[in-house]
């Protein structure tokens, strides 16, 4: 089992939110362009794509307008207006409301009273009004500034709601664990007896397609092998753990090719690298699938790979995982490779330390049957068999203290 920290899981959480809200898109923006202002800067950095939806109407009603020496501002200019040395933009009437874009130079553009501006490589919108000396006229404009994001920001946009929504349903799932509270209300994906019961924002691989598994006896030889395996894993104390429930059997690059075809990702170890690795791999728009997965020993020695399946993001939660270790015997020249899978399904409390580990589903064939499941879908698995060694692990609890149940059979595979 891996064992997190609180602090671990909410700096995942909370650096992932950053991310997911650096994705959005800005919201309309009201702006005030006053004659006397200059330029008025609206924060705003556009990119090439963008397209800037600018509305404007004078900011003061002509109801109010009480000074006949001075006419009331208007974004379309005034065509009656003396003629002006140094205008910013010469071509456009006099007290017209104007637009600079700091990427593309000097020179502005013509807004009036509506326009939209088609951005054509990185920039910076300034608002301004036509006009080189004196004001012309009385008041200013109310500017209402949209930017309708390019296609890469608005797929940003989505991926943040998504990943928005996907922390949701995780940090649900943690706080089930840590704080006791219903999981049959707060949708985690986990029942009151402790089931899964997989919904939106959970690994969804659970609900494995029936295998296709051969009848035919297994070569005596390799019986002989297999009853010889130890039954189940064990921690760094030697406190006995998962059950070993499947084999495959086949070369090591044939097994990795294998499983990344099964959509099968290598697990992450260090806690610190991966949070970064979430962080940076989101940022990136890809998804983080390398959860963290704790060191268990089987032959003397530590798991030579940990491989998971789960959802972007829920998988702080809840994901399909196992440990694979290389055994130091052979059959008809191919290696064999022993192995143990558990379901994460949320977290629960350490029954050695008391601290936060996950909790796995107790029914623990669905993920031995997952995994064979997978294999076959993506056709790596030449021949699946079931083989029900002496001495079968059927009641036990894992070294965290989570009692798990099984029919005791092995499931032998065999790759292509």
């Amino acid at each position: 089992m891996f064992r997190v920290s609180i602090a671990y899981v909410a700096s995942l959480i909370l650096s992932v939110c950053q991310v997911a809200a650096q994705s959005s898109s800005g919201s309309p923006l009201e702006f005030h362009v006053s004659a006397a202002a200059g330029w008025t800067d609206t924060g705003l950095d556009l990119q090439s794509g963008d397209v800037v939806k600018i509305t404007a109407e004078s900011s003061i009603s002509s109801e109010k307008h009480t000074d006949s020496s001075a006419p009331v501002c208007s974004p379309a200019g005034s065509s009656n207006a003396a003629a002006q040395p140094g205008l910013p933009l010469p071509s456009a009437p006099p007290g017209a409301l104007i637009a600079r874009l700091h990427a593309q130079g000097a020179t502005p553009v013509l807004v009036g009273s509506s326009n939209d501006l088609h951005i054509q490589e990185a920039s910076h919108l300034l608002l301004g009004m036509n006009t080189a000396a004196a004001p012309l006229c009385q008041g200013g404009f109310t500017v209402k500034v949209q930017r309708v994001a390019s296609r890469e920001a608005a797929a940003a946009q989505t991926r943040g709601a998504e990943l928005k929504s996907q922390l949701n349903n995780a940090m649900q799932v943690f706080m089930s664990g840590q704080f006791g509270l219903d999981a049959s209300k707060s949708n985690t994906g986990v029942s009151k007896d402790g089931s899964s019961n997989l919904s939106a924002g959970t690994a969804t691989a659970g609900s494995a397609a029936p295998l296709s598994v051969s009848d035919r006896p297994l070569d005596a030889d390799l019986r002989k092998k297999l009853d010889s395996l130890p039954r189940r894993v064990n921690d760094q104390s030697n406190n006995l753990g998962d059950m070993v429930n499947f084999v495959i059997i086949g070369p090591q690059k044939e097994l990795q090719s294998a499983l990344d075809a099964a959509s099968w990702h290598v697990a992450d170890t260090d806690n610190t690298a991966a949070v970064f690795s979430a962080v940076m791999q989101t940022y990136d728009k890809k998804d983080y699938l390398a959860m963290p997965m704790s060191i268990l020993y089987l032959f003397g020695r530590k798991q030579d790979f940990g491989y998971e399946l789960a959802e972007p993001i829920a998988m702080v939660a809840s994901r399909h995982h196992f440990r694979i270790w290389k055994a130091a015997f052979t059959w008809n020249g191919q290696e064999v490779w022993v192995g143990a899978g558990t379901h994460d399904i949320g977290f629960a409390k350490d029954k050695r330390n008391n601290g936060l580990t996950h909790k796995i589903d107790p029914a623990v064939d669905g993920e031995r049957d997952n995994i064979g499941s997978t294999l076959q879908k993506a056709n790596k698995a030449k021949t699946l068999a079931y083989y029900l060694p002496p001495d079968p692990v059927k009641e036990a609890r894992n070294a965290t203290g989570d009692g798990y149940h099984s029919d005791g059979r092995l499931l032998v595979i065999f790759l292509q």
